[in-house]
């Protein structure tokens, strides 16, 4: 006596934890992806012509050795007399810069008394640092 199946078995794949596992990979790529550059933010920016004239900026150095000397572009400065310094530097400059080289064995109080000379001028310091 032959039997004849009446269903015919066919090949299944389970696809139901796929979508789990799917979902956990698209966050584990998402947040290893914002670890990798956190601070990039990624803009078209406008282009300008070659038209357009530079406006030449000459920045003044102030240096601080390590026993508190001060220096505006060579010359030594008292501290008291530091902020009518700076201000008589930098009258007439649009956008005044000082680049502020400051001797690594500084505190940090003595670049915040600076720093904040420069807050109430409105000058901009830029820190200088060096390279290894």
């Amino acid at each position: 006596m032959k039997l004849k199946r009446q269903r015919r078995f066919e090949a299944e794949v389970q696809t139901s934890a796929l979508n789990d596992i799917m979902f956990f990979l698209l966050l584990f790529f998402l947040i290893v992806a914002t670890l990798g550059s956190p601070n990039v933010i990624k803009l078209m920016l406008p282009k300008a012509d070659s038209a357009t004239h530079e406006v030449s900026k000459q920045p003044i150095t102030l240096s601080i050795t390590e026993d508190k000397v001060y220096y505006i572009d060579r010359k030594s400065i008292p501290f008291p007399q530091l902020e009518q310094t700076l201000l008589e530097a930098t009258a007439g400059m649009e956008e005044p810069t000082v680049i502020l080289r400051a001797a690594q064995s500084l505190t940090i109080q003595d670049l915040v008394d600076i720093m904040s000379i420069g807050g109430r001028l409105r000058i901009r310091m830029v820190l200088a640092t060096e390279l290894d």
